[in-house]
């Protein structure tokens, strides 16, 4: 199985409310586009994780990705045993991508802890991890889930401004 995934994560007031987008296209591997082949699956969604800072949310984001990768892996697998997995993120944090990619040491605490929690999930699910950043124009769908469930929990007497 080969996935795309697309994350993002924002706070509003850094540290403020903040929530988390992910966009995750499932296809098989080698899949040549023709019209037989079906559609990729895509699940995509953004969740709110409460007060905290923007790279703390980035990195919740490839979190909760992993964490559903790991979900569709174990679920692929009474089809499959020997699936292999080739995973690909995008970010749009150079931060986060090159502490992901072990090109920046992550000195803050909280970070630490989350990038062992993601070499976790990285190491329980396997095959090929990639991290690659991307500009914030290529990140829109996450961005969008971003956005949407802060805007749901903002009332409309508050501040509407985007991450």
């Amino acid at each position: 199985m080969k996935f795309m995934i697309h994350t993002d994560g924002g706070a509003r007031g850094n540290p403020g409310p903040a929530a988390v987008g992910v966009v995750i296209e499932i296809c098989q591997l080698n899949q040549l586009p023709n019209p037989t082949n079906k559609k990729p699956v895509i699940i995509e969604f953004g969740k709110r994780i409460g007060e905290t800072t923007n790279n703390v949310a980035e990195y919740t984001a490839v979190r909760e990705a992993l964490k559903e990768v790991k979900s569709q892996k174990i679920k692929g697998k009474s089809e499959d045993q020997k699936t292999k997995i080739e995973i690909h993120f995008c970010l749009d944090s150079m931060l986060v991508v090159n502490q992901l990619n072990g090109i920046f040491k992550v000195k803050d605490a909280k970070l630490r802890e989350l990038l062992v929690q993601v070499k976790i999930l990285e190491s329980e699910i396997g095959g090929t991890i990639t991290y690659q950043y991307v500009p914030r124009e290529q990140n829109r769908r996450a961005d969008y889930f971003v956005n949407h469930a802060l805007d749901t929990l903002m009332s409309s007497s508050q501040s509407n401004s985007r991450v």
